[in-house]
Order: C-alpha cells, then sequence, then structure tokens
C-alpha cells in the first residue's frame, strides 16, 4: 500500500508510528492473494480494508473476520496478527489517538459505504506528508466523519479466558463439523454441563451454541469467496444439506450466503496503481 511515491523513501523500512501526520492511508497488492503477518502492536489504531477475500485478525480476546467491502478496526496499542485470503487488493488507514473522533475503542468489523470506500481509495494516493491544512486534509477529515458513523458487523469470535473452555472453543475451531453434544464436552474438559454453559455465557456474551453458529458463518465467508460451493460448505461444516444450511446463514446473517456476498461485492473494484507489498506496509 500506499500508492506512496517509493523513489525517494525506503518504503520497507518506514515506520507507521514515525510518520508525523494524524493519519495515514495506504494501498497494496499481492499476486498469490495470501499473506500473514505475526502478533504486534503499534501507537497509531488500524483500519484494514479488503476489495476481495477475507482477512482475519486475531487479539487475545477474540477473532474478528472481514468479508469484501468490509473492514475490521484495531485500536491503537493492542496486540494482534493478521492473515489473508484470496485478498489481492487491500487498503490501510492509520489513525493516531488523537485524532479520533468518537471512533471505536474497542476492535470491531465494521461496513464498508461507497463514500467511505471512495474516500480512503483516494488518500492513498496521497504522499505521506501530504498538506494537512488543503484539500487533502479536508479529505481525511471528511474520511474520518464517514469512518465514525460505519456500522458495525457482527463477524467476530469472542474467546473465553478459562483454559478449560478454549480447549472446546480450540476443539470447534479445528473441527467445526463435530456434532458433540454439550455433555460430551463437558466430559472431555472436565466440567459439569451447567457449569460449562453458565462460565462460557459468562465469560464469552454468548451461548455455546451461537459461537458455533458464529463459527460456522466465518468459515463459510472464507470458503465461499474462494468459490467453493454452497453443498461443498455445508458438509465440510457438518450439515446434512445445502438446505439447512442456508437456513442457519439467513437467521444469523438475515440473508442467504449468495445474497450476503453479492451485496458485499456490489462497489466494483478500482485499479490500483504503483504501491508496495501487502506484508511490508500492513504491520
Amino acid at each position: 500500500m500506499p500508492i506512496i511515491q517509493c523513489e525517494t523513501i525506503d518504503c520497507k523500512r518506514t515506520a507507521i508510528d514515525d510518520i508525523e501526520r494524524p493519519v495515514i492511508a495506504l494501498g497494496a497488492s499481492r499476486v498469490d492473494g495470501v499473506w500473514e503477518l505475526e502478533m504486534h502492536q503499534h501507537r497509531k489504531a488500524q483500519l484494514i480494508y479488503t476489495l476481495q477475500g477475507i482477512i482475519s485478525c486475531e487479539l487475545e480476546q477474540g477473532v474478528w473476520v472481514v468479508p469484501p467491502q468490509c473492514a475490521v478496526w484495531i485500536p491503537g496499542g493492542l496486540m494482534h496478527s493478521a492473515r489473508g485470503t484470496g485478498v489481492n487488493q487491500c487498503y490501510c488507514l492509520f489513525v493516531e489517538p488523537e485524532a479520533g473522533r468518537n471512533l471505536p475503542t474497542t476492535c470491531c468489523t465494521l461496513s464498508v459505504s461507497p463514500l467511505l470506500r471512495e474516500l480512503l481509495l483516494h488518500a492513498a494516493h496521497f504522499p505521506l506528508l501530504y498538506d494537512e491544512h488543503g484539500a487533502e486534509g479536508n479529505v481525511i477529515n471528511t474520511l474520518l466523519d464517514q469512518l465514525s458513523v460505519a456500522r458495525v458487523e457482527d463477524l467476530y469470535l469472542p474467546l473465553p479466558r478459562d483454559n478449560r473452555l478454549r480447549q472446546l472453543t480450540d476443539g470447534m475451531l479445528q473441527d467445526p463439523a463435530d456434532k458433540s453434544t454439550l455433555a460430551e464436552w463437558a466430559g472431555r474438559i472436565g466440567m459439569s454441563e451447567r457449569s460449562l454453559s453458565r462460565t462460557f455465557a459468562h465469560q464469552v456474551g454468548i451461548s455455546v451454541h451461537r459461537w458455533r453458529k458464529q463459527l460456522h458463518v466465518i468459515l463459510a465467508l472464507q470458503k465461499l469467496s474462494k468459490g467453493t460451493s454452497v453443498q461443498a460448505v455445508a458438509l465440510d461444516l457438518g450439515y446434512e444439506s445445502a438446505s439447512s444450511f442456508v437456513t442457519m446463514f439467513r437467521k444469523a446473517q438475515g440473508k442467504p450466503p449468495a445474497r450476503y456476498l453479492s451485496d458485499c461485492a456490489n462497489c466494483q473494484e478500482s485499479p490500483m496503481q504503483g504501491g508496495f507489498s501487502l506484508s511490508e506496509s500492513m504491520g
């Protein structure tokens, strides 16, 4: 990303926190669409936005998934890792803490409106040291205004603190098609079924049943965005038929998976000019 002029700047060594601007927009492309960043942190808050493919971001308290035309917001100072699948084009916005205008104080997945999208893509072409008090600064201010009213999407998997409950969530993540009952899971991790249910809901905020459905929605989006058929996704996640999977997805997201992805992709992609690799710019 940015679509920075890298002729006079060593982009690989450019430290985001050292750039003397309250907001920085960057853009990047990658041919194979796959990248991964280890746990790291920076002072500036970060917005990661993809035009296609899926981005997942993990913090200590949970995992966020970012389908096309959505973005993940990561407040400054938080340790996080990120992974992209099928992401050939991606954009980042870095925001100094004092520049935030009623921006989220916790990590979340945001819906990106067409206006916010165009502002972000436009700002990614600014030089690093853009004119804060001129036209470029006005665009940045409008971008922040639009970001502050972006809708939060429910695409998040909170993780429990209890090590025994983490065995349960880790097991479901490793084998999402597992149909074990709560009683069976309770026996495996050394808890009573009642204690498991009560402690999980207290620490995570939702029931085990709802958590599993949310996991299936996230995994389904990852698979479907790569072209996997609904039938194959349903079987991979342990559903007896495609229709039963679609029913679950519609109840969770308000629309069937094909419609959900279609709505996400309504905005046409814009060609990128210049830039550098994702792994060099997104940290």
